[in-house]
């Protein structure tokens, strides 16, 4: 598995690009342009922000991004407050690390909007006695919030470079988290079943490995469809059998192999 570059052809690192957010009233289409220089805003440097500035801008996200969109488990709110976001960003973006969209973390790749981060998680259910896998490592944000509310995370990336980073940077501030370099749409048989699976790139139909190593009972939440807009989907395995929920649409990068091709 990996997140690759944006389908339309411009090179432009993409994690997501219109999305429905839940506010209060009505669905609102979100346009998200990830990456352009006409249009990011020029961040502080990291070095002129304190840590209780972050905390206030960590705080303002969680109310006016998250919970104002509907977001509700406490357990959820808890842990989008207590990861240190601006971590698991390139030191040049730090200022921007709280913004409501995906920022760039390098190798054509990004971390995703809080908001979606949230909604995510939020729809695994997590719990505390939970092993959880998840498809697409990245930067390492996504794992950590998982961590602090699952008992194990056991995290995939394809992209070396991002795996053995992302990997250092949790290992120094979890212990229940693992990661390894490989194609996320294998999973990971060796460590299955899992009770909740959660992918951050879009295949065009949801992996029989994955379908395969999630738990009676369990739920994986997925990203599914073609290039242009996928439906962010809950999947519960129920006698076996996978019964879905659709939550909202939402575009994301495609998943492919090792060489670049989709699934």
């Amino acid at each position: 598995m990996q997140r690759s570059l944006d389908k339309g052809g411009s090179g432009t690192p993409v994690d997501s690009g219109f999305r429905v957010s839940c506010l209060p009233g009505k669905p609102v289409l979100v346009f998200i342009l990830v990456f352009c220089c006409l249009f990011l805003p020029v961040w502080s440097p990291a070095a002129d922000t304190t840590e209780a500035e972050y905390a206030a801008q960590r705080e303002n996200m969680v109310a006016r991004q998250i919970e104002d969109r509907g977001i509700s488990d406490s357990g959820v709110l808890r842990a989008m407050r207590a990861v240190k976001r601006h971590e698991f960003v390139p030191e040049s973006l730090r200022g921007g690390a709280y913004a409501d969209h995906p920022l760039p973390i390098g190798e054509g790749q990004t971390i995703s909007q809080p908001y979606i981060v949230a909604l995510m998680t939020e729809a695994i259910r997590p719990k505390p006695h939970m092993k959880v896998l998840e498809i697409g490592t990245g930067s390492g944000y996504q794992a950590a919030v998982l961590a602090e509310l699952c008992k194990s995370v056991y995290s995939i990336e394809i992209v070396e470079s991002l795996g053995r980073r992302a990997a250092k940077l949790l290992s120094g501030r979890y212990r229940n988290v693992h990661v390894r370099i490989g194609d996320g749409y294998q999973g990971w048989r060796e460590e299955a079943p899992f009770d909740a699976i959660l992918v951050t790139c879009a295949p065009t139909k949801v992996p029989r490995p994955l379908e395969e190593q999630l738990r009676e009972g369990g739920r994986m939440v997925i990203p599914v469809g073609e290039s242009r807009v996928q439906e962010l989907v809950v999947l519960t395995k129920r006698n076996g059998r996978l019964e879905r929920q659709e939550i909202i649409p939402v575009r994301f990068v495609p998943m492919v192999d090792a060489k670049g091709r989709k699934y």
